[in-house]
């Protein structure tokens, strides 16, 4: 059981909601919201990213450069032989917190457009970036991520893919 990845995986992403719902009420300081607000999406896409995917559902990705300069991404996706209760519960508070909060993020840009408070366009469309490009990055790892693996892994151990004979 990992409380602590849980409680961090949900803290981050609502507390920004939270606070750019709020933050006119507290502060009269555009900027200072501004940054407060990029500051926890920030740390929500890293958390959610290095630890939480990989603690309650054994999933990452990310992006590696080879030798000639090309941009490879790299989706795993670790193997669990038996899930308990517990984990469960964990893998489905992962999968709503990473669904629903983008879809918050979109509704606050169609409030935004259409109440034309456009100052705040850019913070909720940096929002909506970074949650979606987690979402993005787990639905890869969750769909293709054991194909991936076996390429990540012959290539740390330089064997090759040969066919087994038999």
């Amino acid at each position: 059981r990992h409380p602590l990845a849980t409680f961090f995986h949900l803290f981050f992403r609502v507390s920004a909601i939270v606070t750019y719902l709020f933050c006119d009420w507290f502060s009269n300081s555009f900027v200072a919201c501004f940054v407060t607000i990029l500051l926890l999406l920030s740390f929500d896409f890293w958390s959610v990213k290095n630890v939480t995917g990989r603690l309650l559902v054994g999933l990452r990705w990310w992006n590696q450069i080879d030798e000639d300069g090309k941009s490879h991404w790299v989706f795993e996706a670790k193997r669990v032989p038996t899930v308990a209760a517990s984990t469960e519960a964990e893998a489905r508070i992962f999968w709503l917190g990473l669904i629903i909060c983008p879809v918050i993020w979109t509704m606050f840009f169609f409030s935004t457009l259409f109440s034309l408070k456009l100052k705040w366009l850019a913070l909720v469309i940096a929002g909506i970036s970074l949650q979606t490009a987690n979402l993005y990055g787990y639905i890869h790892c969750k769909l293709g991520g054991q194909k991936t693996i076996s390429r990540v892994t012959s290539r740390l151990f330089g064997t090759a893919d040969v066919p087994k004979s038999e």
